[in-house]
């Protein structure tokens, strides 16, 4: 796998990750809900899927060669990125009005 292939798969990883937690009513998207979730909820559940595109992302620079070392403007950055990914979910969820 090319280093763009793989940039390019954590990128759209995290879109639609970013985007999950607002689009459906199930927790991470398998496990079946009877009440609506919460705001927070969806927030936990967004820094779950963080970490595990975040996990995605190591495993890919782990096969490509030595891991780089991250301090905390690397966390900061890719959480800001990871936040304004799922903008458009939070949009949809919250700010669009439907009618009917």
């Amino acid at each position: 796998m090319t280093h763009t292939l793989s940039v390019s798969l954590v990128l759209l990883a995290a879109f639609i990750a970013a985007n999950l937690p607002f689009i459906n009513e199930r927790w991470l998207a398998v496990w079946p809900r009877r009440a609506p979730k919460t705001l927070w909820m969806r927030v936990a559940e967004l820094v779950v899927l963080y970490f595990l595109v975040g996990a995605l992302g190591l495993a890919l620079e782990q096969r490509a060669g030595q891991i780089a070392p991250q301090g905390w403007e690397f966390y900061a950055t890719t959480g800001s990125l990871f936040l304004t990914l799922a903008f458009p979910g939070f949009v949809y969820r919250y700010l669009y009005r439907r009618r009917g």
